[in-house]
């Protein structure tokens, strides 16, 4: 059974591209904010980062997240390992180093078999193999659509931790991935996505975003973020929000894989693509229409955005170099606010 089902087809949605509005989830949670009742929450739901830290008796911080969504791909151990490589990457772009995770599971039994729940699940553990934490436990459950992610914890020193919400005036940007993962997914979705284009995808999504745990231990690099399913746009606008400043991108810069844009200008996308657009549109200027697609594509594990003080580019440069570490420079913070494409 698991060689012929298309997991994909049992899913409204796919990947991060599920994740609900911003302005809807903004609604959920107002009033809800963690504020300053716990002096040891040294980051919580009060700004937008990509997991909690709190600090602990010894001083380390101890990082939370969980994370989890609609199948991305059909083959269910992949799916596993994507949905893995995801949630760790919500440590990874804290700079902390994860220690431990457990499943989230919602299955739908009467129509998917256990075996296929089963190869999610070892996809999950291969990653986690690769990072070397346990899968220790989980939660299941019965479910109209399947979904998998994880809970992972963490930890990092003070000095290590990244917010999102850190960037200074002059810092340079920089993005570890290619953006356009979610128009693969969804031209995948309408079997119109060619064997080079499912390479791609998966080369991106199954990569763990390991290299933020040595970004972490860079203290020229002030903010960082992973980008998921706002997108480019929507998740550089939070770093933009968080640090009341604005940004300046080169849009001929911005690293997209090659099929998306083939796919894009047919107008294969996914259907967030415009819920992104009408949530952030007001906040952006002079974006080029050939991009529009790209920049609001909700992406599944994506690279890394990061904040790189003016003055240390080149050793940040070199640092990446000497350790393999994929790097596109993209723009850079000034004083204002929203994002301008130049």
């Amino acid at each position: 059974m698991s060689e012929t089902i298309r997991l994909t087809q049992f899913s409204s949605s796919s990947g991060c591209g599920c994740k609900i509005h911003p302005e809807e989830l903004e609604e959920i949670i107002k009033d809800l904010k963690t504020g300053v009742s716990y002096p040891n929450l040294i980051v919580g739901n009060d700004s937008s980062d990509d997991a909690s830290a709190m600090k602990l008796p010894n001083g380390d911080l101890l990082i939370q997240t969980s994370d989890f969504f609609t199948p991305i791909v059909d083959e269910p151990f992949l799916f596993g390992q994507i949905a893995a490589a995801n949630a760790l990457s919500d440590v990874f772009a804290m700079g902390g180093k994860p220690l431990m995770a457990n499943a989230l599971l919602g299955w739908p039994t009467d129509k998917l078999s256990p075996e296929i729940a089963n190869q999610v699940l070892r996809g999950a553990i291969d990653i986690c193999n690769q990072v070397n934490i346990p899968l220790a436990g989980g939660h299941s459950i019965k479910i109209q659509e399947p979904i998998f992610g994880l809970s992972v914890t963490g930890i990092c020193s003070p000095s290590q931790l990244k917010t999102n919400s850190a960037a200074n005036p002059g810092d340079i940007i920089y993005l570890t991935k290619p953006i356009g993962t979610g128009i693969l997914a969804s031209a995948l979705k309408k079997g119109k996505l060619s064997d080079d284009g499912l390479k791609a995808l998966l080369k991106i999504t199954t990569k763990v975003n390991s290299e933020g745990l040595l970004f972490g231990d860079l203290g020229y690099v002030n903010a960082m973020t992973d980008v998921t399913g706002f997108g480019f746009l929507g998740h550089l606008l939070e770093m933009c929000r968080g640090a009341n400043l604005g940004a300046e991108v080169i849009s001929t810069s911005i690293p997209v894989i090659e099929e998306a844009k083939a796919l894009a200008a047919q107008f294969i996308m996914p259907d967030n693509t415009y819920r992104n657009w009408n949530a952030f549109e007001k906040q952006t200027t002079n974006l080029p229409a050939e991009l529009f697609a790209l920049v609001n594509d909700p992406q599944t594990n994506g690279g890394l955005m990061v904040a790189v003080d003016s003055s240390s580019t080149n050793n940040f440069e070199a640092f990446c170099k000497e350790n393999e570490i994929q790097i596109f420079k993209i723009g850079g913070f000034i004083n204002g606010e929203g994002v301008n494409f130049i």
